[in-house]
């Protein structure tokens, strides 16, 4: 039973900037229906309107009809009306999935909006800082404030624990989401996918152009398919341009059905300079399609096992990764064998399995 020491339903507020478009959006939505379908009394909170991804529990969208140039008062406004909520609401935990990189901010969210409730922080991501502002004051006052603070790899978790001298953060995996499967939609081609945002700067997309340019994959006719959308989506089709790619890679825009993009792919492929716990990589697998990946920090080498479900390659080196490309294209017993072993390969990730693990570590924190 979640219920707390009152005998009532345990109640979670859980906070986002939105529900579209990126992944740990889409693992937010994700977080609300586990939690929800375990029992606990959900709200989830968002700052943004924009709702994409399935969710439940109850919304409260703070930014409907929030104007376009806001000003100062009308946002503190928003936040008002979002104390009132947790002071009537009396949750018994406030999960934070918002990235939360400005100190002045954090303070008033710890001293203000969040006053006085057990408050556990998502990191979702290994550029800490997104997560934990560099300011080290405000940095110390959140982890000695919180409840506890969950990182979606072990390398997260364990990361946060040695450089900030606390043993509040443990890892609970992202889940596999179940797809929306109703779209007989085929995609057509031969190709290889990356699926995320179009963010150089994190992303490294220079990186996919390159290896996939010096592989075979051109020579075989094999497409590359970039699927979603950012702040360099200009930047990248010139870079497609430049490299005289225009008739091999398609960029297309973000849809929240990536089923058949994936399904129909040879292979997804990730380049990122960082990342978390890729929910690309698991939903390629669980579509049964094989991935390559470089073995950045964090998250895909706790994923894919070499050679057995996809190639995971030493990280900044196109040669590496084009050669890594390559032997999915030339070597077919290889490519059949990590094909055959994705879906079954991330079994441990299946929701029941990481609503379990969340529903025995909210219940020990009440205890």
């Amino acid at each position: 039973m979640t219920e707390n020491r009152n005998d009532k339903k345990i109640k979670i507020c859980i906070v986002t900037i939105s529900l579209s478009k990126g992944g740990a959006e889409r693992s937010t939505a994700l977080l609300s229906r586990i939690l929800h379908s375990e029992g606990f009394e959900v709200f989830l909170v968002t700052l943004n309107d924009a709702i994409d991804y399935p969710y439940a529990g109850n919304l409260i969208n703070l930014g409907l009809n929030k104007p376009k140039n806001e000003t100062i008062f009308s946002r503190f406004s928003r936040f008002v009306k979002f104390r009132k909520l947790i002071k009537k609401e009396k949750f018994d935990f406030i999960i934070d999935n918002r990235s939360r990189q400005f100190a002045l901010k954090e303070l008033f969210y710890l001293y203000y909006v969040y006053k006085g409730n057990n408050i556990l922080y998502v990191v979702r991501s290994f550029n800490l800082s997104q997560y934990l502002p560099d300011n080290k004051y405000v940095r110390t006052e959140m982890i000695r404030s919180c409840r506890g603070i969950v990182g979606v790899s072990k390398l997260i978790a364990a990361t946060i624990n040695k450089r900030y001298h606390t043993n509040k953060a443990l890892a609970i995996y992202n889940p596999i989401a179940e797809f929306d499967k109703s779209s007989e939609q085929i995609v057509q081609d031969n190709y290889i996918l990356y699926l995320g945002r179009i963010d150089e700067a994190v992303k490294n997309l220079s990186l996919l152009l390159d290896a996939y340019k010096n592989s075979v994959l051109p020579d075989h006719n094999i497409k590359l398919k970039i699927l979603g959308d950012g702040p360099d989506k200009h930047w990248l089709v010139q870079k497609i341009k430049a490299l005289k790619l225009m008739e091999l890679v398609e960029v297309l825009p973000f849809t929240p059905n990536v089923y058949p993009y994936l399904k129909n792919a040879k292979f997804l492929t990730l380049t990122s300079r960082y990342e978390g716990f890729p929910r690309v990589l698991i939903e390629s697998l669980s579509a049964n399609t094989p991935v390559i990946s470089v073995d950045c920090e964090s998250g895909p080498n706790e994923i894919i096992n070499h050679e057995n479900n996809g190639l995971l390659v030493e990280n900044f080196n196109d040669y590496k990764l084009s050669q890594a490309y390559n032997r999915f294209v030339l070597e077919e017993e290889l490519y059949l064998h990590c094909k055959q072993n994705a879906e079954k390969s991330i079994e441990h990730l299946k929701i029941e399995n990481i609503a379990a693990q969340w529903t025995n570590y909210l219940k020990n924190e009440l205890s």
